[in-house]
């Protein structure tokens, strides 16, 4: 088995761990489940030949913001971050 790292939104995380709990398996296992439904859904194989995109995401903050908001929400610290 490898190892790996991955970066997820806040947002997402806390949900995933929320579910991680609720279905009693660790958010690796979630996430390898995850994993393995894609590529089942997304079949790999030479005889396809359409091209494969991942879906838009659902929702990934800061949203809808200015650019001035923007720059001022990255600039300050987390705890005093837009919603």
């Amino acid at each position: 088995m490898i190892r790996t790292q991955i970066q997820l939104p806040d947002d997402i995380y806390k949900r995933a761990k929320s579910l991680s709990r609720k279905r009693q398996v660790s958010l690796a296992e979630l996430t390898r489940r995850g994993l393995e439904y894609m590529l089942s859904v997304y079949p790999e194989g030479p005889e396809d030949d359409t091209p494969w995109n991942l879906p838009a995401p659902k929702s990934l903050g800061w949203k809808d913001l200015t650019d001035e908001e923007l720059k001022r929400a990255a600039q300050e610290p987390s705890a005093e971050r837009l919603p």
